[in-house]
């Protein structure tokens, strides 16, 4: 799926099944509620925090795809294309960061 397809399944999806899109405010809330429990996974599985017995179960692969499907509707009901903003981002970065991590001591 391209993320172009990807911002129109959400589109169908939010129309259909979910009704209406939240407000952009909302969606901020939710958007880092959803970071948080990929933050909280990441401590569990990759750092120094035990697992609970409520985090039991969550896969991280499901938690980014919550974060990303938040971050669509955003993009979606404020008028962004994720494409085209990737694609200028992308650009942005290469030619800011062209020699800085060829250059960083620390990445060696």
């Amino acid at each position: 799926m391209t993320i172009k397809e990807a911002q129109k399944t959400v589109d169908t999806w939010i129309t259909t099944t979910g009704v209406r899109y939240f407000n952009e405010l909302t969606n901020m809330a939710i958007l880092t509620e959803e970071v948080g429990e990929v933050a909280r996974l990441i401590s569990r599985q990759y750092g120094e925090q035990s697992f609970k017995e409520s985090d039991k179960g969550r896969e991280l692969g499901d938690e980014l795809a919550d974060v990303l499907f938040v971050v669509i509707c955003l993009a979606n009901q404020t008028g962004v294309d994720l494409t085209d903003a990737l694609t200028r981002n992308l650009a942005k970065k290469t030619q800011r960061d062209n020699q800085r991590h060829q250059n960083n001591e620390k990445l060696r």
